[in-house]
Order: structure tokens, then C-alpha cells, then sequence
């Protein structure tokens, strides 16, 4: 299993795939074995995975694996106790409740970077930064959450994710680092990546572990594979149509191509 961290910057697209308006994936990482893992929006900065693992990120982003993201929001206002109780209770959202979060009010890092652009400063209303962390992986989260206590985000950074922290490791916006999955316990229960299997294989738990599903008739006899089509029967074998008994058969002359059947 291959794992690279990359500091996303602000304004990239976490995709591989090019944009002419924007920066990709693809722009900081030359290797066509990887994948992402731990999207970020285009809008927010930070850490995320790029790994040759499929299931690596279903892991992360599972709030059973209890794999906490770690967020420093910079919030409009000053954000008030009251605020950071309700995100460590659960919001309510528009998709149902959170789970309970970790919040608290911090003063901006030192090591935090400029961003380009800036956020926009506005003398009449100031800001506050708070270290949010989270075990879900809804689509904008925190965003969400911190507007739904009344503090809408400015900036997000993601600084961390389990046990790997972007800050310990020094990387600035665009720089990656390739790790060694082995050295951190974060990655010591992932399990390993199954093979693609086709429709045809039952998925589901409790089912034939996976062994190919195979079709018997009534009389224990193995159905043979393939449809036959409405060409392909006799007229024994067609589908009738089933009516209400009031439906009279056609009796109309078949129509022509031109006028009066000329």
C-alpha cells in the first residue's frame, strides 16, 4: 500500500483530472497509480491521502473507525462558548444530526501560511479560529455546522487526520511526502482491498461469501443462463397480454403509407 500526503492549497480541485479554470491533483502529483482519499472541497486547504488502496478512504471517512479529522476554522464573529457546546453536542443539519465534535476556541497558529487570496477583511466584524474535530465525512461538514450555530467559516484547513498530522510534518501548501503505511497505527487495520467483482456475486453479509449466485428451476434443475427474446419463442413460450375482459380484437385494415391506403 502506497500512501503520499499532500497540502492542498486553496483553489484546487481534488480531482486528477484537468480543468483549464483550475489546478488538479494531477498538477502536484505525477503517478497514475494513486487515488484520493479524504477529498477536500476547492475552497479549503490542508491534508489529504493520495494512496494506490481502494478502501482507504470508505475506512477514514467511517465514523466507526472513530478516525477523527481535525480542522482550524477562522469563523466571522467572535465565536462564544454557548457555540462551541452545541458543536460538541451534535448540530442538527439538513441531512440529520452530527455526532458530537470537538471544538475549542484557539488564537491563530504561528506556522499558519498566507493564503492566495487573502480572506477578505472587514474592520466592523472580527474573527475568531476554532480546532474542530470530527469522525464523519458528510459532504461540507463543518461548514455546515459552524453556520448552523451562527459562525460562518472564512477559512478551513484541515491539519489532521488520525494520527498524521500536517503540521508535524512541516509541508507547505503543494508539497507532498510519501510515508511508510507500516510506522503509523493508523493504517495497521485497514483491511486488505478485495477484487472487483461483477453484479453477479452477492455482496451482501450472511449471503454465499461471495461464491457466484446460481439460478435453479422448481425442479432443482440449474437454469440455463441468457434471456431468450420475443423472436426467439414459440408461440407457446410468449408472454400474453393480460386484459379486464372488455378489450375487442382489431379488426381495422392495416393503413397504408400515402392517402386512402394508396
Amino acid at each position: 500500500m502506497k500512501i503520499v500526503i499532500l497540502n492542498k492549497p486553496y483553489d484546487v480541485l481534488s480531482q486528477f483530472r484537468k480543468d483549464e479554470a483550475h489546478l488538479t491533483m494531477s498538477d502536484f502529483v505525477d503517478d497514475p497509480t494513486l487515488r484520493l482519499a479524504g477529498r477536500l472541497d476547492m475552497d479549503s486547504e490542508g491534508l489529504v491521502f493520495l494512496t494506490d488502496h481502494g478502501g482507504l478512504n470508505q475506512y477514514i471517512t467511517n465514523p466507526a473507525n472513530k478516525k477523527f479529522k481535525t480542522y482550524l476554522v477562522q469563523v466571522e464573529g467572535d465565536v462564544t462558548e454557548e457555540a462551541l457546546e452545541q458543536l460538541r453536542k451534535g448540530v442538527e443539519l439538513k441531512d440529520g444530526m452530527t455526532l458530537p465534535a470537538k471544538a475549542d476556541k484557539v488564537e491563530q497558529p504561528e506556522w499558519l501560511w498566507d493564503r492566495d487570496p487573502p480572506v477578505r477583511f472587514r474592520a466592523s466584524i472580527p474573527t475568531s479560529w476554532v480546532e474542530i474535530s470530527i469522525c464523519e465525512g458528510r459532504n461540507r461538514q463543518v461548514r455546515r455546522m459552524c453556520a448552523a450555530v451562527g459562525f460562518p467559516v472564512l477559512r478551513l484547513i484541515r491539519t489532521q487526520i488520525g494520527g498524521i498530522s500536517l503540521v508535524q510534518m512541516d509541508l507547505k501548501p503543494g508539497e507532498t511526502k510519501e510515508i511508510e503505511p507500516l510506522l503509523y497505527p493508523d493504517f495497521q487495520n485497514i483491511p486488505a482491498e478485495e477484487p472487483y467483482r461483477s453484479r453477479s456475486y452477492v455482496k451482501k453479509p450472511g449471503g454465499t461469501g461471495g461464491k457466484p449466485m446460481v439460478r435453479k428451476n422448481k425442479d432443482g434443475s440449474v437454469k440455463k443462463s441468457g434471456t431468450k427474446r420475443i423472436w426467439q419463442m414459440d408461440d407457446s413460450e410468449k408472454p400474453k397480454r393480460r386484459t379486464n375482459g372488455t378489450t375487442r380484437p382489431n379488426t381495422k385494415a392495416p393503413r397504408g403509407r400515402g392517402r386512402n391506403g394508396r
